[in-house]
């Protein structure tokens, strides 16, 4: 018997099952030492959207390999879900450095050792792309519920006046008292430098990227846009500068700069300098 098909049900994906199989999916495209950090999917009807975050391993083309997570993400979501995923939304969170491998000398028997020269290995030229604003979820938050709550208030008491009741008692207390209340009034001079100083914060919300704790990355094409953290930043300098001859120790600071600071030792005498360098 053939089941009409008003009658036969639906199938729906909860986003946890998306989530799950995106995370799963963008495992299979990380390289060696990759991993899934988080995950999230949110489902509108036949279509999807997913966001992973991931882990790559030093050295690594951070692009190409947020490429190869992308496309395995949308494409196998897509081909064992059903649903139309359009874009999947990959997030380097952190980068895992290896341990520096032991300096490798040559020589004779019973010479000192010549380490091996770190070559320098000319990178393209590459112009970093405009700023990432940072989403401000907090402020957007506290602002849509602030606003939510006066507006739902002020409606809620227009909508009674028009259906013949009185005016809340609120909105009457609020009326007298600045009806009573000047420019002159403390009060009133608090409560404007508190509107003005919230008003500046707004604007500062609105108008500045944010993000302080990332820099921007050069990259390959105008419409790629890139971030490192300053902290994968200073262990990137750290793991290179403790790979040349003659270091044993090295901190790194970077803000706008990076402020590197090494200690050298030799083999027969053991002696440290600070050396700064800006980059």
């Amino acid at each position: 018997m053939t089941v009409p098909a008003g009658e036969r049900g639906t199938t729906t994906e909860a986003p946890r099952a998306v989530r799950r199989i995106a995370e799963r999916a963008a495992a299979e495209a990380l390289p060696d030492g990759g991993s899934v950090t988080r995950g999230s999917a949110t489902v509108r009807g036949a279509s999807a959207r997913i966001a992973v975050d991931v882990r790559l391993p030093y050295p690594v083309r951070a692009d190409e390999a947020a490429q190869r997570v992308r496309e395995r993400a949308e494409a196998r979501t897509a081909a064992l879900t059903g649903l139309s995923v359009p874009r999947a939304a990959v997030r380097v969170d952190a980068l895992t450095v290896a341990a520096t491998p032991a300096m490798v000398t040559h020589g004779a028997p019973g010479a000192p050792g010549v380490s091996e020269a770190v070559e320098a290995v000319e990178a393209p030229e590459m112009v970093p792309g405009p700023w990432i604003r940072a989403e401000r979820r907090v402020p957007s938050a506290v602002l849509a519920v602030a606003g939510a709550v006066a507006c739902g208030l002020v409606l809620a008491d227009v909508v009674a006046v028009r259906l013949g009741g009185g005016p809340a008692g609120w909105r009457t207390a609020v009326l007298d008292w600045a009806a009573a209340h000047g420019p002159a009034d403390s009060a009133v001079r608090v409560g404007g430098a508190v509107a003005a100083l919230a008003g500046v914060w707004l604007l500062g919300c609105a108008l500045l990227p944010g993000a302080r704790r990332r820099l921007r990355m050069g990259a390959p094409a105008p419409e790629l846009r890139a971030q490192l953290d300053r902290t994968a930043a200073a262990r990137i300098l750290r793991e290179r500068a403790l790979g040349v001859s003659g270091v044993v120790g090295a901190r790194v600071g970077v803000r706008r700069r990076a402020r590197v600071r090494v200690v050298v030792g030799t083999a027969n005498r053991r002696r440290s300098a600070r050396r700064r360098s800006g980059c």
